[in-house]
């Protein structure tokens, strides 16, 4: 190696192998997109999405993904097009977000993770169906976490909207967290992925 030379072989080593480690290389396809359409559609959706909330639908069976667009800038300080996490809905008399029926109902815990009475049986990103135990009144509103088995816990807000014929209780849920609402979303298209398999891959 040349006395003048700013890298050394090892560090050159180093920087070739970075370059070919297939790892390193792939970039997370379900996050990124690349708009094939003229400049002035890339324009558009680049305004659009700066200043408005901007979807992709897919439909498919009875049931509806509607990803939301975020504008994001890169190390570089360009701007790109990035796909957030859907809301799923499914179709029927009326369109309704999809709900994960819980195999097993998981208790509500608070902030010190005890659980309480209230047991989720339902969930979607928009609501919850409990059971509450103990024979205890349901509240109005709860602001509790939701730990399902093998996630981290998910901090939710909800308020009494009706009783079931079934003897639940329906709650809205009012995500006041961006991350808690994101956390949500994940875990319910990670459940979505379990239950309808053949989609997603």
């Amino acid at each position: 190696m040349q006395r003048d030379a700013l890298l050394t072989q090892d560090e050159l080593d180093f920087i070739q192998t970075m370059q070919h480690n297939p790892q390193l290389n792939v970039r997370d396809a379900t996050s990124s997109l690349l708009v094939n359409g003229g400049s002035q559609i890339r324009d558009l959706l680049t305004r659009l999405a700066a200043h408005e909330q901007v979807t992709i639908q897919a439909n498919f069976e009875n049931q509806q993904m509607t990803f939301p667009l975020h504008l994001v800038e890169d190390e570089f300080h360009a701007l790109h097009l990035r796909l957030g996490v859907p809301s799923i809905y499914e179709d029927g008399p009326m369109v309704r977000p999809w709900r994960l029926t819980v195999e097993e109902p998981v208790a509500l815990e608070n902030a010190k993770g005890q659980p309480g009475t209230m047991w989720v049986h339902e969930i979607s990103f928009k609501g919850v169906l409990l059971e509450v135990r103990n024979k205890t009144k349901p509240p109005k509103h709860f602001a509790l976490w939701f730990s399902p088995s093998g996630y981290e816990r998910i901090a939710l807000r909800g308020t009494f909207e009706r009783e079931t014929e079934q003897g639940f209780y329906a709650y809205e849920l009012s995500q006041t967290d961006k991350d808690e609402t994101e956390r949500l979303r994940q875990y319910i298209l990670q459940q979505h992925r379990l239950t309808h398999p053949a989609l997603h891959n």
